[in-house]
């Protein structure tokens, strides 16, 4: 690729910057071999078939793709019609996915630019909210309609060429993330942009220009808008993706955490005992490095450890009034998963065990008879000892309960008959935090 001015990311109306083979680095070898199939036989049909997106940004960067994307000015109907194991998906946006076992190679018609005052059957702006958005237009039409520049870069299946029309390879070149168009106007379109702008500052490593960094810091308060089950597969997008740490700081210094966990903020803006709360921060930074031990996470884990300072609050308080442990932490658990609800809406399947996790928490206390023998088969066992690590790592739980619990695990019977008799262990340290140390151990994720 030839260089270009790396401040100018222009956009290119009508003339494209193209790229021809030779001049850049994307090679048919490195795409998966679904998605070349579906992009030869729309082309053998004489539609124009393109890869777009995310997949194309990260071959450039040399980075291995997620998934591939698909753009063609065959409409969904069409696609239907040209492969056999495709499904039509979506209101808001229509889409095409080509079915090869587990793997989906998602396929979209070229956007139009429609009208920003339409309330028509295809195209719905509410406020300033796309709310429906199916008008078809042409390769122009679509990339000026992507959200960030370089993420509306196309491969070209017919030649090979990179097609440019927003100024993404420069910003790529930059390190620079920009949004194509007025800023306000494309968050206020969809919200979710704001998260996304995050993901990808924290995945690639880019700054995010002014521009588009600015409204950030005014906006946050839109993703109420967002349905609430969406909010919940974009966070696990963001959370679940190598970079939570990273994540939860942007999304805490633009103030978009707090539209999203309002209880949570609320504590994390106070220090507790005169130590800042770390709790949240080490439970991230072990989702992390599980991930990149390529080991399991559960999305009941990491919601457990995001909203476990609202319910800790809570269980206090519940037990300084007289309720009993169990009791408190039941209630707690309750109380905080109605508020946050409506805001990011936890299936069931990731919200019964999240509780189990905190459920279990004081009866991880009870370490006499026969009670831990009968914990320790509990389904949640695992995850809820993991999850009291994290607890006493952050110095919120007290270290000495959490190390009984570690040689238990592993102690023979007669070393565990001698830890549950009564009275066998010293009397129980009083709680107190401790500053942050080292890094946490293996949990659930």
């Amino acid at each position: 690729m030839q260089d270009s001015d790396p401040h100018s990311a222009p956009i290119r109306p009508g003339q494209p910057l193209v790229v021809p083979r030779p001049e850049h680095n994307i090679s048919r070898a490195n795409i998966s071999e679904q998605a070349l199939r579906v992009l030869y036989r729309l082309r053998q049909e004489n539609f124009q078939a393109h890869l777009v997106g995310g997949g194309v940004r990260d071959l450039l960067l040399g980075h291995e793709p997620k998934d591939f994307d698909v753009a063609t000015d065959a409409t969904p109907e069409q696609v239907r019609q040209v492969f056999r194991n495709c499904r039509l998906i979506g209101r808001r946006f229509r889409l095409a996915h080509v079915h090869f076992g587990r793997d989906i190679i998602e396929v979209a018609t070229f956007r139009g630019s429609g009208s920003d005052d339409g309330d028509d059957a295809d195209r719905q702006v509410r406020d300033g909210l796309i709310v429906r958005d199916n008008v078809y237009g042409t390769i122009e039409e679509d990339a000026l309609r992507r959200d960030f520049t370089i993420n509306a870069l196309y491969y070209d299946i017919a030649d090979f060429a990179l097609i440019d029309y927003a100024g993404g390879l420069d910003d790529l070149r930059a390190g620079r993330l920009r949004l194509i168009g007025d800023p306000v106007k494309r968050y206020r379109e969809d919200p979710v942009r704001m998260l996304r702008a995050v993901r990808f500052a924290c995945k690639l490593g880019f700054t995010i220009e002014p521009a588009t960094e600015q409204p950030l810091f005014e906006l946050g308060r839109l993703l109420r808008d967002i349905p609430a089950a969406r909010l919940f597969d974009e966070l696990l997008k963001l959370f679940h993706s190598g970079y939570g740490v990273e994540v939860f700081e942007k999304l805490r210094h633009y103030g978009l955490f707090g539209h999203l966990f309002p209880a949570t903020e609320a504590c994390l803006a106070r220090e507790d005992h005169d130590f800042p709360i770390t709790f949240v921060s080490r439970g991230l930074a072990n989702t992390d490095k599980r991930l990149a031990e390529d080991k399991p996470v559960t999305p009941a884990f990491l919601y457990a450890i995001l909203l476990w300072e609202p319910v800790r609050r809570r269980w206090e308080e519940l037990v300084a009034h007289g309720m009993t442990s169990i009791e408190a932490i039941l209630r707690a658990s309750s109380e905080v998963c109605v508020d946050q609800q409506p805001l990011v809406a936890i299936p069931k399947r990731f919200s019964l065990p999240m509780r189990e996790i905190w459920a279990l928490q004081p009866r991880l206390e009870q370490r006499d008879g026969k009670r831990p023998y009968r914990l320790i088969t509990h389904p949640r066992f695992r995850a809820a000892y993991d999850f009291l690590v994290l607890r006493a790592e952050a110095g919120e739980a007290d270290s000495e309960l959490a190390d009984w619990w570690t040689r238990f695990q592993y102690a023979g019977s007669q070393e565990r008959a001698r830890m549950t008799e009564p009275g066998a262990r010293r009397k129980r340290r009083p709680r107190r935090r401790r500053k942050p140390s080292g890094s946490s151990g293996e949990s659930a994720g």
